[in-house]
């Protein structure tokens, strides 16, 4: 059997296995405020991801995909011979998978995306040397370990605090969710619109600039804000004066909202990030058939593959994420889960537009926690958030490592 013929097969394998482990991490820890707050079952997250990750993928998939991920390393630098360029973006494959497999069995959310640059950067020091690797992105990409849980934080503690004295902590909070709710739902759409248009439109050529944008997003939200005001009203029906009632009410509404904001983050997730399953395997079959140049056309048979891994991945093996995210961490209700979600909705729209590369999954979290200190620092597992954190900083350097030793291993079948 040829060599192009076994590298090629090992990186469809491995480019199956990569969609599965980003399912059962990525994608659980975006449904995870969802299930661990009672706004979905297991079976309605399954299904919201399936028809939403699906969605993005084909109808706003990124269709290209550069053959060397996030311009980590200089191609030039590697000497341009196709099979060193197959070989190690296979051993890259196999080395983000294996590490988001060991994340999701010790219930670690981690970022898919910093799995393949210390995969990558590893094989381009081996391959190519120190002067491979762009060190300047790299340091981005650190500098995003604090950004992006920061920021998540920020807006997911702030969001509850107002929700909890403006809402839940006053005497009636039906009345106070009818008259707030509407003032509410504005930035709600707006964000969430923003979302689809800055990231979610960028893989069909539509990437709009600031000012279409915001003009079509306000528009959104104002129509959403106006649509609400009857739907409020039916929900937030007086049928008695007791506060406890009341009050589960008003968490069902947050149900709701949070549901709408599920299936956002699911098609934002599905546009941008099914390709990153199969990103590295297109670039293996560019490789080995002469395509060395700086992109590489992703079929959509082979998104279809990569979004049925990811569903696949989130249905059998999703749950311990969900776990750490929606229990572990902090407990949850529709609000709380509501306002991590746009918290980190809105971190990602902001990062997005000022060229910031924070991390969906570093994101969520942080908005996770900063809801958790809402409600005072003893309602946050201590222990939890710093294996969390632990398994962010371990990232890089182990799929470095890793995919270093099986390019080396690798390697030695070149002629």
């Amino acid at each position: 059997m040829e060599l192009t013929t076994i590298v090629l097969a090992v990186a469809a394998i491995a480019g199956l296995y990569m969609a599965w482990n980003i399912g059962a991490n990525d994608v659980a820890n975006a449904m995870g405020t969802s299930v661990g707050s009672g706004a979905l079952t297991l079976r309605g997250a399954i299904i919201v991801a399936a028809i939403f990750e699906f969605g993005g993928a084909m109808l706003a998939g990124g269709t290209v995909t550069k053959t060397i991920r996030r311009g980590i390393v200089d191609m030039d630098a590697l000497g341009g011979d196709p099979m060193v360029i197959a070989i190690g973006m296979t051993c890259c494959l196999i080395a983000a998978a294996l590490w988001l497999n060991i994340a999701t069995y010790a219930g670690w959310p981690v970022s898919t995306t910093h799995s393949i640059v210390g995969a990558v950067m590893g094989f381009g020091l081996i391959a190519g040397g120190f002067e491979a690797v762009n060190w300047s992105m790299m340091v981005k990409i650190a500098a995003s370990w604090i950004i992006s849980p920061l920021l998540g934080g920020f807006l997911g503690y702030f969001g509850f605090v107002f929700i909890k004295n403006r809402i839940l902590n006053v005497h009636r909070p039906l009345l106070a969710l009818r008259g707030w709710g509407p003032i509410m739902v504005f930035p709600i759409f707006a964000i969430l619109a923003l979302s689809v248009l800055f990231k979610g439109l960028k893989p069909l050529k539509l990437d709009l600039g600031l000012g279409s944008s915001l003009g079509i997003a306000v528009a959104v939200g104002l129509l959403a804000s106006i649509l609400s005001v009857p739907l409020l009203r039916r929900a937030t029906r007086l049928a008695s004066e007791d506060k406890d009632e009341h009050s589960y009410r008003a968490e069902r509404v947050f149900l709701v909202l949070q549901v709408m904001t599920a299936c956002f983050v699911a098609f934002a997730h599905g546009s941008n990030d099914v390709a990153n399953a199969v990103g590295p395997m297109a670039a293996v079959f560019g490789a080995t058939s002469g395509q060395l140049g700086a992109e590489v056309a992703v079929p959509y048979r082979v998104l279809l593959i990569g979004a049925l891994g990811i569903v696949v991945g989130l249905a059998t093996y999703g749950y311990k994420i969900m776990a750490t995210i929606g229990k572990k961490i902090t407990e949850l209700t529709p609000s709380r889960g509501f306002a991590a979600e746009f918290g980190a909705a809105t971190t990602i729209v902001m990062a997005s537009k000022l060229g910031l590369p924070v991390s969906t999954t570093h994101t969520l979290v942080g908005a996770v926690i900063g809801v958790g200190f809402a409600r005072g620092i003893g309602a946050i597992n201590a222990r939890v958030v710093s294996g969390i954190i632990a398994s962010w900083f371990i990232t890089v350097p182990f799929t470095a490592i890793l995919a270093a030793g099986l390019f080396l291993i690798g390697r030695l079948w070149l002629p």
